[in-house]
């Protein structure tokens, strides 16, 4: 036997594919490991938006903001605002984090926690160091504290993972057990499981458990366009590459997506470039959406919402588009099976 018999033979046996699938999964290892741990294990500063009221008329005002500029790394990013409505204004918006005001004994800092509890815990220890070195009393008050069932924040970066991850498995499990559906009844059963499964996440968490208290409709409805929007995402990508699927799905949604949701890690804690690329795909629209629903009910963006329909206008027309294509529907069937119907 040739050497090219050889490696025919090789090509055809179950070993290749068990062989890539080695080298695949040792590279998938080490990038999960990589991207959390560059994401999440020693967050800093990069840009913190912060609302500065009337405090640089004076030079008192001026040292306080120049030293919290320093305390992190030239990190702050200062919005001059006339009023403390106009900047409260703007953190309910969350265009800011902080809010930097004279008081009457000196300074006075509000955060707000439920924007990141590591942001606001920074700008707290900072304001107080440097208040100390310039002898400048600084009062530091939560003006947006996290719920009590979740003092770190973290409750919705959770339902949003688990919303992203059983999306696409849901689709992997329709693919396996539901192959011979055809395009509108796949994407139907996509529908009804988002559905079920988002009420199922928002139901424990809140009703159960008691962690978060959620705005249930709006919750629930973030959480079934997410998980749609992630099983359309691995159909369109089994469409495209067939077996192979589930490497671009988890590379996207797992690897590059919930690390720089701003879900565990707020975004001004984030490398930049996370921080910036987060925002346009499902996991970090997902926790963007979601959280403003928890903590800043009536200021909802339309942002997160154009994303998540982006990517799900996208997946389902690749989807129909090259329908032929999918692994799945009735003219794939094995003919056993369909001698069976």
């Amino acid at each position: 036997m040739t050497r090219g018999q050889k490696w025919t033979k090789y090509k055809g046996s179950p070993y290749f594919p068990a062989t890539v699938l080695l080298f695949i999964l040792a590279a998938a290892a080490g990038l999960f490991a990589g991207s959390y741990t560059y994401a999440m294990a020693n967050p800093t500063p990069h840009r913190i938006p912060a609302a500065v009221v009337s405090l640089q008329e004076t030079a008192r005002g001026k040292a306080f903001v120049t030293g919290m500029d320093e305390a992190l790394d030239a990190s702050l990013d200062v919005h001059r605002y006339d009023t403390a409505a106009e900047a409260r204004e703007a953190l309910e918006e969350q265009e800011v984090f902080a809010i930097v005001r004279p008081s009457r004994a000196g300074v006075a800092l509000d955060v707000a926690g439920a924007s990141g509890a590591a942001v606001a815990q920074l700008l707290g220890e900072s304001a107080v160091k440097v208040g100390g070195e310039l002898k400048v009393p600084v009062s530091v008050t939560d003006v947006k504290p996290l719920q009590k069932g979740d003092p770190r924040g973290l409750a919705l970066f959770y339902i949003s993972l688990a919303a992203v991850i059983i999306g696409f498995v849901g689709s992997i499990q329709l693919s396996v057990h539901a192959r011979s559906l055809i395009p509108l009844e796949r994407i139907a059963f996509t529908i009804a499981y988002s559905m079920l499964g988002a009420f199922s996440i928002a139901a424990v968490v809140d009703w159960l458990l008691g962690a978060v208290d959620l705005p249930f409709a709006e919750s629930w409805a973030i959480l079934a366009f997410t998980m749609f929007t992630s099983g359309m995402v691995f159909t369109m990508f089994n469409t495209l590459m067939g077996r192979w699927a589930m490497l671009p799905t988890w590379g996207l949604m797992v690897i590059l997506g919930n690390p720089s949701s701003g879900g565990a890690v707020s975004w001004p804690l984030l490398p930049s470039l996370l921080g910036h690329i987060g925002r346009w795909l499902p996991p970090g629209a997902s926790v963007n959406a979601q959280h403003t629903a928890v903590y800043y009910q009536g200021h909802q963006r339309i942002f997160p919402f154009l994303v998540l329909a982006a990517w799900s206008l996208v997946s389902c027309t690749v989807f129909w588009v090259w329908r032929h294509r999918h692994p799945g529907g009735r003219d794939h069937m094995p003919q056993h099976a369909a001698a069976a119907g």
